[in-house]
């Protein structure tokens, strides 16, 4: 959510804005911020008004009762009854009105960095740099859950049985694998100086209209029936949460935190849940980083965070690549995105493993995170960014790791996690 004083000081970098996120049908929303936002001022001054002449009343009603003036006091006594009926009317009003305005602005997009290509959707997404060579082997490389079922590592049937298509069972070595890749990536992080932090799976509707916007709350969120909770989609959405209304010390920032959580999506649409396969799913669990900072730090985060994926992923023998997101795939609350995408010599392209963000102000003008600075209070930068997802990364890792009679290596950072193993077989 951007500051209203900017949006009334520049409405048309707001609508430019607006038509570089290619959100057309927003546009109109500007003009009506401005118009609603003009009306509660008003009546504000107005309500002011009346809380001062109230006042200045009140004193006269003392000092006429005083001098036994008791007549004029109680005409000035019913002046003062019209005037509240009148006042509370006022703040009735005013109250709807910055509720439409909160709700207009919560709708409005952020303002996207300058350096963030224009372009409609993820096809217009643009490369930055590869990381590792990436190798086609001269054997047929199966589909991921081939791979896994020929360890007996996977059991799709029986999911589909108890939960439905999008869930899955993994067992023995694959299981195995699965807890290796979220332990040795918590490990990196911590070495890397970040806080471990195991938060909470589920979060209240204020955190997640923090921290997302309505579009991304419908297509992804499950909600507890009954109650006011909702699964977390990724565990940012908590770890954000955390410092909901709260003013931090400058000399406390940065935050960096490392999060472990379980994921819930519904996946809304994502034109289906694949039968067979772990690329797109309701449940899986997920290694995260978040950082709060201060404003003017927050693009040395947004680099050093993305790096961080792309270390752990060449640490473990995956080429990778990055790709700045276009205006048109940057949801509503972020300035800048960087997809890190892991190389899949079966499929002989790059697919997208961790997604590193740069929020801004954004969640933090909606969940109050404030800093206490020497020139005052200010609000808070936030970003976050995957460390590992580890269906996804299953799939990186098994097919670059597969050899041609079927067995699979394991890397050597990865070995002291999997009881010294070296290979899968």
């Amino acid at each position: 959510m951007i500051d209203i004083r900017f949006l009334r000081e520049n409405p048309e970098i707001v609508k430019q804005n607006i038509k570089n996120k290619f959100q057309d049908r927003k546009l109109p929303l500007v003009d009506e911020v401005i118009e609603l936002d003009e009306k509660a001022r008003a009546v504000q001054q107005e309500a002011d008004n009346l809380r001062a002449n109230r006042n200045k009343i009140s004193k006269q009603i003392g000092a006429l009762m005083a001098q036994g003036k008791k007549e004029e006091a109680m005409a000035l006594k019913e002046q003062v009854a019209k005037d509240a009926k009148k006042l509370e009317e006022l703040e009735e009003q005013e109250a709807q009105l910055q509720e439409k305005i909160r709700q207009d602005m919560m709708a409005i997009p952020n303002i996207i960095d300058p350096s963030v290509p224009i372009g409609k959707d993820d096809s217009e997404n643009v490369e930055v740099q590869k990381y590792g060579e990436p190798v086609v082997p001269d054997f047929e490389i199966p589909y991921h859950t081939e791979i896994m079922e020929k360890f007996d590592g996977i059991d799709l049937d029986a999911a589909r049985k108890v939960a439905g298509n999008g869930f899955y069972y993994l067992q023995g070595d694959i299981a195995r694998l699965h807890s290796a890749m979220t332990a040795y990536a918590r490990d990196f992080m911590i070495d890397r100086g970040f806080t471990y932090c195991i938060p909470p799976f589920m979060i209240r509707s204020n955190v997640v209209t923090g921290v997302m916007s309505f579009e991304e709350m419908d297509a992804m969120m499950y909600k507890i029936e009954g109650e006011d909770l909702y699964l977390i989609g990724t565990s940012e959405h908590s770890m954000i949460g955390k410092f909901i209304d709260t003013i931090i010390e400058e000399e406390a920032l940065p935050k960096t935190l490392t999060s472990y959580s379980p994921c819930f999506r519904k996946e809304k649409g994502a034109h289906g849940i694949e039968e067979r396969g772990v690329y797109r799913i309701h449940q899986f669990e997920k290694q995260e980083m978040i950082v709060v900072c201060k404003p003017e730090e927050s693009p040395m985060w947004f680099d050093k965070l993305w790096q961080n994926t792309v270390d752990l992923f060449r640490s473990l023998d995956i080429p990778v690549r990055t790709l700045e997101c276009c205006s048109g795939d940057l949801a509503d609350l972020k300035v800048k995105s960087i997809d890190v995408e892991a190389w899949s010599p079966r499929q002989k392209k790059y697919f997208e493993v961790g997604s590193c963000s740069n929020l801004g102000d954004a969640q933090a003008r909606r969940l109050k995170i404030r800093v206490k600075g020497k020139g005052g209070k200010y609000f808070a930068h936030t970003l976050n960014n995957t460390v590992v997802a580890p269906p996804r990364m299953l799939i990186a890792f098994l097919e670059n790791n597969l050899n041609e009679d079927g067995t699979v290596n394991i890397p050597e950072a990865l070995q002291p996690y999997m009881g010294g193993k070296t290979k899968i077989q």
